[in-house]
């Protein structure tokens, strides 16, 4: 506004000079003086007359959205949904603490007898029981019987182990096993052992064994033809107790036999069982 009144005031000076110089004819000359301040505005004038209604102007652009309000107060429950699909399982959480143990439930069905199980441990011996009818006298039947002889089928047998005589001639009580070589005792008491061996081409180093030692040692030596070594003792035995033949001395294993003309042989029986032994063996049949 201020520079329009300048244009305005700067125009009304011009053409005034102007318009002065041609009346007293004089050249044309340009002065113009600067405007000075402002007035005051003046009073308001009246309200002009209402002008026409000009026309609608295009809508403006939407404004931006207000402030996020407070939260407001929770409405009622809704109606339960339909239950949806079952979700896929998680992963197995730890092991909560044992519970307390609840009521005992009802006894079962007595199930199928099971297979017999191992035999148990031996108890201990129980009170002797009351004294029995008598009964019939087998004293017979307590009477120890224990011989044997028996003999040899090849020649040169192993040296430094028992004598395998395979050849069983009496075997009582078949106390005598001929796969081993070996007499085990059965009853205990005092026994005769003896052998009668045929030896030809070499000397004969041979002894009894009882329990792994040597009992008795002999020694024939050979003088070119064939010749016999024997010997015989007794011993006591315990159940259990073993006794054989065997070669003590390498290469003097002169042992010969022959199934046609010569046989060595080991013999040996019960002399008489332990007195002891079979008291109280018949105190049990009594």
């Amino acid at each position: 506004m201020l520079i329009v009144i300048c244009i305005v005031s700067l125009i009304h000076c011009i053409s005034g000079q102007l318009l002065d110089n041609k009346l007293k004819g004089h050249s044309p000359q340009y002065i113009c003086s600067v405007p000075g301040l402002l007035g005051p505005p003046g009073q308001p004038g009246p309200n002009g007359a209402s002008g026409a209604h000009g026309r609608i102007g295009l809508p403006g652009r939407d404004g931006r959205d207000g402030r996020k309000g407070e939260k407001g107060e929770n409405g009622d429950s809704g109606l339960r949904g339909t239950l949806g699909p079952a979700g896929r399982v998680g992963e197995k959480g730890d092991r909560g603490l044992t519970g307390k143990k609840g009521p005992d439930g009802f006894a079962g069905v007595k199930g199928v007898l099971g297979p017999e199980g191992p035999p148990g441990e031996k108890g201990d011996k129980g009170q002797r029981g009351l004294p029995g009818q008598p009964g019939v006298c087998k004293c017979g039947s307590l009477v120890p019987k224990s011989a044997f002889t028996v003999g040899i089928t090849t020649s040169y047998p192993e040296e430094k182990s028992p004598i395998v005589f395979n050849k069983v001639l009496f075997n009582e009580g078949e106390h005598y096993n001929p796969t081993t070589g070996k007499f085990v005792c059965a009853y205990p008491g005092i026994y005769y052992f003896s052998y009668d061996i045929t030896l030809a081409n070499k000397h004969l180093a041979i002894g009894l064994v009882h329990n792994g030692q040597y009992r008795i040692k002999t020694f024939d030596a050979n003088t070119g033809n064939h010749d016999v070594a024997s010997g015989s003792t007794v011993m006591y035995l315990n159940p259990e107790d073993e006794v054989w033949l065997e070669i003590f001395f390498t290469d003097q294993n002169g042992l010969f036999s022959d199934p046609n003309w010569a046989d060595s042989l080991f013999s040996g029986f019960l002399l008489y069982a332990d007195t002891d032994y079979f008291d109280a063996l018949s105190e049990d049949y009594s």
